[in-house]
């Protein structure tokens, strides 16, 4: 039977291979970038990037909440340990590459009957022997256990990215919760301020019902307020203890109590980054890092798969001492050893090794467009929180305008109530469209800085 390989070039490999270790991995190609080398829209900020998350975050209380829960996470301590699981079979691979020696030692007694032992009776037998020997130790000679420990290092390295991936998207999850926190807490005291003015609005309408100055219909527009703004505080106060449930799942402890005060979204709680450009991005952003390391490790199986194809080499051996007496075991003239090199060649396998390289290159080929997506997704987020930084800017800026323009017409309408010009039913109307305005603005300074942690993670957080 002919072996024939569509590859002839590569049996020539077999003659220096046989002084040295090859390896059949094919040259990675670097990947082309399938993104602008420019963010649309870039706008400026104050500090690089790759600012720590120490000096990103300007709130002590929230560079305290982050500390605790890079400490105590459950998720985060389950990547941990995941990096040293990989970490370990990385190991284990390694060891592949050194020879198994081992220690043994055995002793044997055996009995032969008479009748068995041709009527010279009994036979009594006795053996004792030590030796170290070598078990299976494959000459890698074509690369194969080097490309499958190669294989399992990119592994490792890929593991340890999606690590500091989970740190990066920790942080920010922490980070956004507590600005969930600061503005529901906004939110609370807007809607407390709200429940006292209408309920001292209620209080002065009652007077002056009972005393036939205005209507029923009026102290019912009135209640309707009160009603309304209880039913507002109640909601943001239950929306505050989930929030705040949140947050204790996210430290992995209780909030300690000795934790300073916290800023309001006004009183700047994080630094403004600068984009830079895309590039950078291939070395900051973790999960672009892991799925070039999954790409590096799916390049390195192709490398195993083509060794299959040669043959293989393994050597077992050991060497000892071996004597029919125990004291005499270790004397002159007991020496042993044995000595057992294994070839085998690939003959027929029913297109085994075919189908397993041809799943290799396709394993590769999917860690290519893997890789190419990461990077897109990476400047689509980019583009997108920096399109979101300036909208939400020009926002609030607007917004800033509409409530105090808001304030003055309820003032006005207040003021044309009590003078007997207007219904309440002006009132009512331009009290509560100042207080949408006011929740409005709100929302988009949470959404502000939100947004600026996003941007923050999306260029890769600092690590």
């Amino acid at each position: 039977m002919t072996f024939v390989m569509r590859k002839p070039n590569l049996i020539l490999l077999t003659i220096p291979a046989l002084l040295g270790s090859c390896s059949l991995e094919p040259l990675l190609e670097k990947v082309s970038s399938p993104v602008s080398g420019q963010f649309p829209g870039n706008s400026g900020g104050d500090v690089p990037a790759d600012i720590s998350w120490q000096k990103f975050f300007t709130d002590p209380r929230l560079k305290k909440l982050v500390s605790l829960a890079l400490d105590n996470n459950r998720d985060l301590r389950v990547a941990a340990l995941n990096v040293e699981q990989v970490r370990a079979q990385y190991r284990i691979s390694r060891a592949d590459l050194f020879p198994t020696v081992d220690l043994g030692a055995s002793g044997t007694r055996s009995r032969t009957p008479s009748s068995l032992a041709g009527g010279a009776g009994a036979a009594n037998v006795r053996s004792y022997d030590v030796s170290v020997g070598v078990t299976a130790y494959e000459l890698d000679i074509f690369g194969r256990v080097r490309s499958l420990n190669h294989q399992a290092l990119e592994q490792y390295f890929a593991s340890d990215a999606a690590r500091i991936g989970a740190q990066i998207s920790l942080v920010a999850e922490v980070a956004n919760q507590y600005f969930t926190e600061r503005a529901l807490l906004e939110q609370i005291e807007l809607s407390e301020r709200t429940l006292k003015a209408v309920s001292d609005t209620y209080g002065l309408t009652q007077k002056r019902f009972d005393a036939g100055d205005v209507s029923e219909l009026d102290l019912r527009s009135v209640d309707i307020q009160v009603q309304t703004a209880k039913a507002n505080l109640a909601s943001f106060n239950q929306q505050l203890a989930q929030a705040r449930n949140a947050m204790g799942v996210l430290l992995g402890t209780g909030v300690p109590g000795s934790l300073p005060s916290g800023r309001s979204l006004d009183e700047g709680l994080v630094s403004e980054v600068r984009a830079g450009v895309p590039s950078s991005l291939l070395e900051r952003r973790p999960d672009i890092r892991e799925a070039e390391h999954s790409l590096r490790a799916a390049n390195a199986n192709i490398g195993a798969a083509r060794a299959a194809f040669f043959p293989r080499v393994t050597l077992t051996g050991s060497a000892g001492t071996a004597s029919n007496s125990l004291d005499r075991l270790f004397q002159t003239g007991t020496g042993a050893w044995s000595f057992s090199p294994q070839i085998s060649v690939p003959i027929f396998d029913a297109g085994r090794n075919k189908a397993t390289l041809d799943a290799a290159v396709l394993g590769k080929e999917i860690e290519v467009a893997r890789y190419e997506k990461a990077i897109q997704t990476a400047f689509r987020e980019v583009a997108d929180g920096l399109a979101a930084r300036s909208g939400l800017a020009d926002q609030i800026k607007a917004y800033d305008g509409l409530v105090e323009a808001q304030q003055k017409r309820f003032d006005l309408a207040t003021a044309r109530y009590n003078q007997g010009v207007d219904s309440y039913f002006e009132v009512l109307t331009a009290q509560q469209d100042l207080f949408n305005a006011q929740q409005t603005r709100i929302q988009l300074r949470l959404s502000r800085a939100v947004n600026s942690v996003n941007l923050y993670k999306a260029l890769g957080g600092g690590w």
